[in-house]
């Protein structure tokens, strides 16, 4: 294990001194995945650019939330005349 980390960090070094970025910014996880404790196999398949594929509507803010439902057999209350019901017919001081 000590041996595949110094040769990862080796090229990581290579890599950044090459100006290839990318490269030292996988290497780069993948020493971090090797010393959080993975195997060597699973940090190098891993996908750590964060390039995977969302689910649908699972994005933007809220969307986690689920859509409230009204319990079965609920009906909205009948809406109140605004023509004149409740006024009162006396005339307000001014």
């Amino acid at each position: 294990m000590a041996d595949t980390i110094a040769s990862i960090e080796r090229r990581m070094m290579l890599a950044a001194d090459a100006l290839d970025f990318e490269e030292a910014r996988r290497l780069r996880d993948q020493l971090n995945l090797l010393r959080g404790g993975a195997d060597p196999e699973g940090a190098a398949q891993a996908d750590t650019a964060g390039l995977t594929r969302q689910q649908p509507g699972a994005m933007g803010l809220g969307s986690s939330r689920s859509r409230p439902m009204p319990p079965p057999g609920w009906k909205p209350p009948a809406r109140p005349d605004s023509m004149t019901s409740g006024r009162s017919k006396r005339k307000r001081p001014n």
